[in-house]
């Protein structure tokens, strides 16, 4: 009985948990499954058209295939921007100075502010054409770009954004370089390795867990991309930042076509899904962990 009790007890504390993961994630993934086979519109029932939303995305919505082009674009600039920008932070933030704590407080705050509207909003006044960025740019006597005016360059400005925000995965790379032992490089000094092999023959091999982890982390984050081209550019100019994020949110709020938002939100899973296996798999060449070493000896 006293048993019985305790597994009712145990069902009402994560019942809170469980309604919400049923009705708002659960529900809406399935229905979405759903809808993604339908012309449902809000405004009126749902009727099933089988596979046409999917066979519309690649063979006659010239918008959408654009919108991915644009989004694997962005993802390439800021990932990798992103990635090293913070290693060469961490580096900087592991050598043993007075007032560290502040420094690395200080390079974390942009990623304690997100993604956020207010955030893009500031971006969007610091490289508007006559902002603050072309305002200095002018004051030391360099050409003052459209930094979101200029198609060819407005993507680029977007991914900075990005790419600012690298305090999360800094903070990890800064663990990881702590993690290493120093009597390898005082073994290397030794043999008479320079910094630079020091770096690329022990710091990069020891991190690479981590570089895996980041690197699968910022792809997913970089993939799914809405607010700051959303605030900034609104898709603009040319589209060309209009990402994929957006083409979901305009077909189905602004066009409101949920069941080709849905389906479009299916392929962009399905992508992600993919090159996160990607990833995965070729992480088998290049991430090294030193249990599997250990194991294999």
């Amino acid at each position: 009985m006293a048993k019985l009790n305790t597994k009712y007890i145990g069902l009402l504390f994560i019942s809170p948990w469980l309604i919400g993961f049923l009705s708002f994630q659960l529900y809406p993934l399935v229905a979405s499954f759903a809808y993604s086979f339908t012309d449902y519109s809000v405004l009126r029932s749902a009727k099933f058209v089988m596979f046409d939303n999917y066979i519309r995305m690649f063979m006659i919505d010239k918008d959408f295939l654009h919108s991915l082009k644009v989004t694997f674009s962005y993802a390439l600039m800021a990932v990798p921007g992103k990635l090293i920008f913070a290693l060469i932070v961490a580096l900087l933030l592991n050598i043993k100075i007075k007032g560290m704590s502040f420094y690395r407080t200080l390079f974390y705050l942009p990623s304690i502010l997100g993604g956020s509207v207010a955030l893009s909003a500031l971006w969007r006044l610091m490289f508007m054409k006559d902002g603050i960025v072309n305002n200095m740019l002018k004051g030391v006597g360099i050409p003052t770009p459209d930094w979101l005016g200029d198609p060819h360059i407005a993507l680029f400005t977007i991914s900075s954004l990005e790419v600012w925000q690298f305090g999360s995965s800094m903070v990890l790379f800064l663990a990881a370089l702590k993690q290493i032992p120093q009597e390898l490089y005082e073994a290397a000094k030794v043999d008479g390795a320079s910094w630079g092999s020091g770096f690329f023959k022990i710091t990069i091999p020891l991190i690479t867990p981590i570089i895996f982890f980041n690197l699968i982390m910022q792809t997913l984050h970089a993939l799914q991309a809405f607010t700051s081209a959303f605030v900034i550019t609104g898709g603009g100019p040319l589209k060309s930042t209009y990402l994929v994020g957006m083409k979901l949110y305009n077909e189905g709020f602004n066009n409101f076509k949920m069941g080709y938002a849905s389906a479009i939100s299916w392929v962009l899973f399905a992508i992600i899904l993919l090159i996160t296996l990607l990833i995965f798999k070729s992480s088998d060449a290049w991430v090294h962990y030193n249990d599997k070493e250990e194991g294999a000896r």
